[in-house]
């Protein structure tokens, strides 16, 4: 039920409203493919038989309704279609899982005034056809919308019902004609940039409360749950054992839940409260009225279509709202992570259709802090309102934390196999005990109690308690470490990555960028390079590098991008910005750039430095990847257009006549050093020096006929730590790819810097041509050579000197945006080898990273995707482990956030997620082993009509088994990467054997003690005619609890290994300590009782030599128990190998990969058609 992903559910079959859609994928906000909805209504005798089948069963079903909520509403409802439901079961199933997850929602009614929507706007496509298709609204979905349902009471009131339901915190709206349910904040698709722009009046009262009804209020509501029903888990297994007569070990359960419970109630309160903080935002706003009026209102009360007036000094935004009127330098590192403002400009009006992704720079998001904002033409900063609560896309993201995409790793799913499995081996064990207990003729209400209480001691209840311990354990090493995780479950995944994506600058590079120098223009010829631009002459090259920019002053300091900062520092112009309108014009001017004071006159100067005033700007976009501003000076007869960017674009927008016929081999020798080069252009414009008439230019108008003015190159160090992170991933067979929105040949020269290509390995450039004049697409194939010059390495030896064994993949592959965008259009069969074997992806737009990460997702990778902010959220979100390097720790951009600015921080998650998916399979095998053990001791008690004691139970569940399973997960994780991955699979030979063998080990040990204790001469059997607990204490029990005890000591010591994905064993001092300690406390229990043979009503024993044979036992039972863990380790993937040939991988890349081995792709040079 993705954000925009669903929003008309389909169309009513005849029969029962189930509707099955598949929607696209929206990675921002979920991963879902399949939705469907089925409608159901009340039914008088279908409720009447729920509550006489609840009311026979003493309530029981209600526990299973909990759990299976769909079950009690199919009992209790009848189906219907959806225009008569009054609860809907939704179901959803995640593009990775086959499997579907339920939900139920109410379907809530609200009365609407007749006609009160007639004044809203329609929005329709514009060939007039019904776009619900492609997620817009149908022509008239307003009035649509209006007439949403009647029924007899509500036209007799001549009043309309809105009917709605609420999932995940967003509201979904029913449309009449449609026959579906749509998202609210789809009703708004269509609607262009001149509507939006005719919206600055403002709405009426009785608009603004009409859609208050429809939109509901604009709030994002974090709930903070009640956990007093928690206690309704224990209720069951503590009833069991109140009726056994196990008084203290029940009272001890339940105050062990009750504490655990308000401890989980305190931290989920506290992040709730710290996550409730962030979002939480209500302040008072002011909103135009129709006829020039404003008005104070809360910030809840805020719906599409407002108008809001933004105060000068700035503050938090309440709301999705595209700018109309000013600009604003904004702080959206709470969304994004970047923390360089950004400077938004005022929404050009047009009829495009208005898209707050595509209008990014126009738009200001929920959760932003704008710094400050300034008007131009009129008197206020205006925006209107055009998403509010869970539809912004804060709400989008707030969700994604509280409704987190189901991780689909096979563990979990083995896990509850598993645990079904134990289920069935408790059904089993119930039904000897009954035999056995009837045989031994038990009252029958006994029999019940007892085969009942089997089923607790075999399924663990402390089982999700203990693997949660794990990732916990991790999640506190890695803050420790600054690197901070707000999805937990995604750490085991970090165990799993085979692909690992990265942004290159901010990320493999340094953040800043160094000025190397401006390539002038003379004619039609490139002049030598210049290294300090200031020294250029006065003229259109040096005014563009000092106003072509986005920076702003913030408290007198100039503020923006880095390398717009570092361009005019090195201009050493100054930018001065102020409601002082510009003396030259006697108007008012978006800032002055000033030259730089009292310079001496440089030779070749040909004009005197003026001021200039920039009037207009049109913001970088990461799509176009361009900007340009508009500017004039003192004594111009026009004013200037000037438009910086991308080489290739902004030479393809200029006449050809202006562009050197070596364009493309001075781009060449630059990029092929690795340094990053922006071209500029500029032209003069035919309208008047002033604010108003530079405002109303387009785009397009500024960015056509252009002259090239020159080329700034600068250059982008690597980070130190780039290139060893590299190695190391390369080294474990981890791959690593670039992805980037910079030049091809820059991209190839860093990934042959930085080791991602390795001095000896084919690189190979891929060109697509898209169909044109009738010709097809096609495809050409370029070898690179081995560059030498590794600009930013730390020395200039470290690539030659690097060895690396050669990739297992046939070529290196590297290709730009708009290649790929062909690919996936006209060679979808091609695209998986591409992507196999690519490597560097450049000139890539955000979305376009974002399809790549789940491409490769398509392929079976478990793809890792690591980048500094704004550009890479989409992919950060779409990748299974997603790693923003950002200063802001509370960012909701990606699961983890480092807040060291390294790539250091990705080894570090993988080696803690393997790690981590280690111990919890240990601890899985611990605690499955120690229900088993207890299971045993059990049945072996059973047998004979007695039981472990009261307090047994609470110390081998508490003392024993709590305390180990809780400090063997503090191990950490190998302080080296290596290539062996953790199996991913419970279900697999090795641990199933390991499991099984070691039962039998613990059942001969106990079967051994209990024969050895009954061939003693002293033995005295137990009274069979009285039931446990009264027969204790007897010999039978006390050999058994005191063999029992040691095992669980032995199985945690032996499941426990380090190498080679934790730190040895010895490193878990706490651990170590525990273990003996408790070993200690065991062995005195047997030679010498003392004290606690009371409490633990254990009998004595006078032999000493048969204590010392039972030691001996225990004895055998530990090196039993490390010879078949070494020996399972060791020798069992041999003999697995040698028994059955290798099959093929069931992966789609390693099919692939398999495929190109055998026969290499792409061909010999050449066109491919």
């Amino acid at each position: 039920m993705s954000a925009d992903s669903s929003p008309l559910v389909g169309n009513t079959p005849a029969s029962y409203g189930t509707l099955t859609i598949e929607t696209s994928l929206d990675p921002l906000s979920s991963s879902v493919s399949s939705v469907r909805l089925s409608g159901y209504c009340g039914s008088p005798w279908r409720v009447i038989g729920y509550h006489v089948v609840v009311w026979m069963m003493a309530g029981i079903p209600l526990l299973l309704f909990r759990w299976k909520p769909a079950w009690g509403v199919q009992l209790r409802l009848q189906r219907c279609n959806l225009a008569r439901a009054e609860t809907l079961v939704i179901e959803i199933r995640d593009k990775e899982d086959s499997s579907w997850q339920l939900y139920t929602v109410q379907v809530q009614t609200e009365a609407i005034g007749e006609g009160s929507l007639e004044l809203l706007p329609q929005a329709q496509a514009e060939d007039g056809r019904s776009q619900a298709a492609v997620g817009a609204v149908p022509e008239g979905a307003w009035k649509d919308t209006a007439q949403l349902h009647r029924n007899e009471e509500a036209v007799s009131r001549q009043q309309q019902v809105l009917r709605y339901y609420l999932f995940q915190g967003r509201r979904y709206v029913w449309i009449e004609t449609q026959q579906a349910f749509c998202q609210v904040s789809l009703l708004d698709h269509g609607r262009t940039c001149d509507d939006i722009h005719h919206s600055l009046s403002g709405l009426s009262l009785q608009d603004q409360t009409v859609r208050k009804t429809i939109y509901g209020p604009n709030v994002i509501s974090v709930p903070v749950k009640s956990y007093p029903q928690l206690l309704v888990d224990e209720a069951f297994s503590i009833g069991l054992w109140l009726a056994d007569h196990y008084y203290w070990y029940a009272l001890c359960i339940f105050l062990i839940s009750s504490i655990s419970i308000c401890l989980s109630l305190y931290k989920t309160r506290k992040q709730s409260q710290t996550l409730r903080d962030m979002v939480k935002l209500s302040v008072q706003v002011c909103v135009c009225r129709p006829g020039g009026e404003k008005e104070w209102v809360d910030s809840s009360e805020l719906v599409p279509g407002d108008c809001l007036v933004l105060p000068q000094g700035g503050g938090l935004m309440p709301c999705d709202a595209a700018l109309v009127a000013g600009e604003c330098m904004v702080n959206e590192s709470s969304l994004t992570g970047e923390s360089v403002p950004v400077l938004k400009t005022a929404l050009p009006e047009g009829p495009v259709p208005y898209c707050p992704e595509t209008h990014r720079r126009y738009t200001l998001f929920c959760g932003t802090l704008i710094l400050q904002a300034r008007a131009f033409v009129g008197p206020h900063v205006l925006a209107v309102v055009t998403r509010t609560g869970f539809c912004t896309a804060k709400g989008g993201l707030v969700s994604s934390i509280l409704h987190p995409r189901p991780v689909n790793f096979k563990f979990y799913k083995h896990s509850m196999k598993f645990v079904a499995a134990l289920s069935v081996l408790a059904l089993l064990g119930t039904i000897y005990s009954i035999f056995i207990l009837y045989r031994n003729r038990v009252p029958m209400n006994e029999i019940v109690i007892r085969a009942l209480d089997l089923v607790t001691v075999v399924v663990p209840p402390a089982l999700p308690a203990a693997m949660t311990v794990c990732t916990l354990y991790a999640q506190s090493r890695l803050r420790s470490q600054g690197v901070f995780c707000i999805h937990p479950l995604r750490i085991n995944l970090g165990g799993k990555l085979r692909l690992v994506c990265f942004d290159k600058t901010g990320t493999l590079t340094e953040d800043g960028l160094d000025v190397m120098g401006v390539v002038p223009l003379k004619g039609q010829a490139f002049l030598p390079l210049v290294p300090e631009p200031r020294r250029l002459p006065m003229g259109p090259l040096l005014r563009a590098l000092a106003t072509c920019h986005t920076l702003s002053r913030l408290q007198d300091t100039p503020v923006g991008d880095p390398m717009d900062l570092k361009m005019v520092e090195s201009t050493g112009w100054v930018l001065e910005e102020g409601p002082a309108t510009d003396s030259a014009f006697g108007t008012q001017v978006l800032a002055v750039m000033r030259p730089p004071v009292q310079e001496p006159q440089l030779q070749g100067m040909e004009e005197p430095p003026l001021p200039v005033s920039i009037l207009g700007r049109f913001p970088f976009s990461s799509a176009l990847q361009r900007m340009n501003v508009v500017v004039a000076w003192l004594g111009a007869a026009q004013p200037e257009a000037y438009i910086k960017g991308s080489p290739e674009l902004v030479a393809g927008l200029c006449n050809p006549e202006t562009v050197p016929t070596n364009f493309a081999q001075m781009l060449q020798s630059y990029t092929a050093a690795g340094y990053r080069v922006i071209a500029l252009a500029g032209k003069p414009l035919p309208i008047p020096p002033s604010l108003e008439a530079a405002q109303q230019l387009t785009r397009d108008t500024v960015e056509r006929e252009l002259s090239l003015l020159g080329l700034l190159v600068m250059r982008n160090l690597l980070k130190p730590q780039t290139t060893p992170v590299i190695q190391a991933l390369r080294r474990t067979h981890i791959r690593t790819v670039m992805v980037t929105g910079d030049n091809l040949q820059t991209a190839v020269t860093v990934a042959q810097s930085c080791c991602m290509v390795g001095p000896q390995e084919r690189l190979v450039i891929i060109h697509a041509t898209p169909p044109e004049r009738g010709q097809p697409a096609s495809l050409e194939f370029l070898p690179v050579e081995s560059s030498a010059a590794v600009n930013g390495a730390k020395d200039p030896d470290q690539a030659a000197s690097y060895i690396m064994e050669l990739d297992p993949r046939s070529s290196h592959l590297a290709l730009s945006g708009s290649t790929f965008g062909v690919l996936m259009k006209h060679f979808p069969r091609l695209l998986p080898k591409v992507l196999v074997q690519g490597t560097v992806f450049a000139r890539m737009a955000p979305e376009q990273k974002t399809e790549l990460v789940c491409e490769l997702q398509k392929l079976q990778y478990c793809v890792g995707m690591c980048g500094d902010g704004a550009n890479d959220c989409g992919a950060l979100k779409a990748a299974d482990v997603g790693i923003s390097l950002s200063q802001a720790e509370a960012s909701v951009v990606s699961p983890f956030t480092s807040s060291v600015a390294s790539i250091e921080c990705v080894p570090m998650v993988i080696r803690e997620g393997r790690c981590s998916l280690d111990t919890s399979f240990s601890v899985f095998k611990y605690m499955a082993l120690y229900s088993l053990t207890q299971f045993m001791s059990v049945l072996i008690l059973y047998t004979i009509n007695t039981n472990l004691g009261d307090m047994q139970f609470l110390a081998i569940d508490l003392v024993i088994t709590t305390t180990v399973a809780v400090l063997m997960s503090r191990t950490g994780p190998a302080l080296a990467l290596g290539r062996a991955r953790p199996p991913g699979a419970l279900l697999s030979v090795p641990v199933l054997s390991s499991l099984l063998l070691q039962v039998a080990l613990v059942a001969s040990v106990q079967l051994g003690g209990y024969f050895l204790t009954v061939a003693q001469p002293w033995f005295v059997p137990l009274n069979r005619t009285v039931p446990a607990p009264d027969n204790l204490p007897n010999y039978e029990n006390t050999v058994v609890f005191s063999v029992s005890g040691f095992q669980y000591l032995i199985l945690a010591a032996a499941v426990s290994k380090g190498a080679p994905f934790r730190r040895p064993l010895y490193t878990n001092v706490p651990f170590l300590v525990a273990l003996a300690l408790l070993g200690s406390i065991l062995v005195g229990l047997l030679l010498v009782p003392g004290l606690l043979q009371g409490p633990l009503a254990l009998r004595d024993i006078a032999d000493t030599c048969f204590k010392l044979l039972l030691l001996g036992l225990v004895a055998f039972n530990f090196v039993g128990a490390f010879m078949l863990e070494s020996v399972l380790d060791q020798c069992l993937p041999a003999c697995l190998r040698w028994l059955r040939p290798k099959r093929a991988s069931k992966k789609r890349f390693k099919q692939l990969e398999q495929e190109l081995a055998e026969q290499p792709w792409p061909p010999p040079t050449g066109p491919r058609r």
